[in-house]
């Protein structure tokens, strides 16, 4: 039980960072930067941590003979790990493409910028937490999926009023 406990603080701590990532640049008033400069910047540190994932994986192909043609890594090895948290840092990815322009548009840019700072940084806590610790990778799952949610649900909650 004791993992299920700090992994759920964890979680708790991305809905705090999720308040802080959607509610913060619209209570500082930096809500309003054009959505097609917005979105493209948003993007820019989610694509960086990709880069330093594939390669981190391309790398560990490379040097071993056992994966190089494609085989999968051994199970609990740390280029195992890197697929994994490359799988779900694509499927973040994936749910971020289908809600942050909608965000961009309805809470402002700044929104969707800070998101995907947001995101790159929750996303180093994942892998960390991975390797390391389930509380960092509890705190890094929920820091980057619950300000997606948040900010879908503040996004459709502004439309529809």
């Amino acid at each position: 039980m004791r993992k299920r406990g700090e992994i759920a603080l964890g979680m708790a701590g991305g809905g705090l960072w999720a308040l802080l990532m959607v509610g913060g640049p619209q209570w500082l008033g930096l809500s309003y930067i054009p959505a097609p400069i917005a979105l493209p910047a948003a993007f820019v540190a989610p694509g960086l941590f990709l880069i330093a994932v594939i390669g981190f994986l391309a790398q560990r192909r490379f040097f071993d003979d056992a994966t190089i043609d494609g085989a999968a890594f051994a199970p609990g090895s740390r280029a195992e790990i890197a697929q994994r948290v490359l799988s779900n840092t694509v499927e973040q990815l994936v749910l971020a493409l289908a809600i942050w322009p909608l965000v961009a548009v309805s809470l402002g840019g700044a929104v969707v910028i800070c998101l995907g700072l947001g995101f790159a940084f929750m996303r180093i806590l994942f892998w960390v937490g991975y390797l390391v610790s389930p509380p960092l990778r509890g705190l890094g799952f929920a820091g980057t999926f619950y300000p997606t949610v948040l900010a879908a649900i503040w996004s459709l909650a502004v439309w529809l009023v």
